[in-house]
């Protein structure tokens, strides 16, 4: 059993090292088809990187969607508390800040300037206010839109006001750019697949002879096509090398000039690269393409080749 296992272990170490000698053998070609391949990877594994970057940017601006609670002037700053604390315990709510109808006045005292004409009321005509904050991640203007109708009907509040339709339309624009990407992706997958059993097809005519003679001493299939997997193998893991740099030196060239322009918002916003996870998922997608494309390629071809 050990000996089995060993024979095995060195057919496979001696058909992945052939594989890379032969890669190596003819490089111009190989490298051309390479690029190839990780310019077609790199594509949809940038405009996840894009996408990733823009939910990253539409979250934060999802912390400035609020719905304005307006109470009635007829409640006082207790029965207003009361009432934040009553809603603050609903699911759909993360968080809410009450400003009293003083704070309000005062403020407005502040930045108004009319001081001395709001000093004549016998009243403060402000009312209480609640910023409301839904606990949705991502906003969703029907659930919002469902909130908002529950909380207008209670008898505590006078009016309620809320903007989100430009969040919503970045959401939908979003989802628009989620569904291209997956076309795209579907479409360069099969590309790579097409590019590498190309490939391994005119490699196999290229050993039509080895073959037949190979299955004239008693080759199996296995034993034959095992070179030509590893061959996809490499394709794969140089085709993800290729696409992680081409991907990496994009996000490098770029982040400069986003960082200038987030402090020209004054913001902290910072590009986010593929990361390690992603990383290893462009590589492992990328050498299932390349095992993929060369065994559909293995299986049709191989078996035309026949000794005579």
């Amino acid at each position: 059993m050990n000996q089995l296992i060993k024979t095995w272990l060195a057919q496979h170490a001696q058909a992945f090292f052939f594989s890379l000698g032969q890669y190596a053998k003819n490089p111009v070609n190989n490298i051309l088809t390479t690029i190839v391949i990780g310019i077609s990877l790199a594509f949809p594994a940038g405009f996840y990187v894009f996408l990733s970057n823009a939910q990253i940017v539409s979250s934060g601006w999802d912390n400035a969607v609020e719905i304005n609670i307006f109470l009635e002037t007829t409640i006082d700053e207790q029965q207003a508390t009361d009432f934040a604390n009553q809603i603050s315990k609903r699911n759909d709510i993360a968080d809410i800040i009450l400003i009293k109808k003083d704070k309000a006045l005062a403020e407005y005292k502040k930045l108004s300037g009319f001081t001395n004409v709001l000093d004549v009321l016998d009243e403060n005509p402000f009312p209480n206010v609640i910023l409301v904050k839904p606990t949705y991640k991502y906003f969703d203007e029907s659930k919002t839109k469902h909130l908002v109708e529950e909380l207008r009907v209670m008898p505590e509040v006078d009016n309620i006001q809320y903007d989100g339709k430009w969040i919503n339309r970045l959401a939908k624009i979003i989802d628009i750019v989620k569904l291209v990407i997956f076309i795209l992706s579907t479409l360069l997958a099969i590309a790579v697949l097409l590019i590498v059993g190309n490939t391994i097809r005119l490699s196999i005519y290229s050993y039509r002879h080895e073959i037949e003679i190979t299955k004239l001493f008693g080759g199996t299939d296995s034993f034959i096509q095992r070179p030509f997997l590893y061959s996809g193998l490499w394709y794969g893991i140089f085709g993800g090398l290729i696409a992680w740099i081409l991907v990496s030196a994009s996000m490098q060239i770029l982040s400069g000039p986003v960082n200038n322009l987030s402090i020209l918002y004054a913001s902290n916003f910072q590009l986010t690269g593929l990361g390690l996870v992603n990383t290893f998922c462009l590589f492992g997608f990328a050498i299932l393409l390349g095992l993929l494309g060369s065994w559909i390629a293995v299986k049709r071809h191989l078996r035309s080749v026949e000794p005579k």
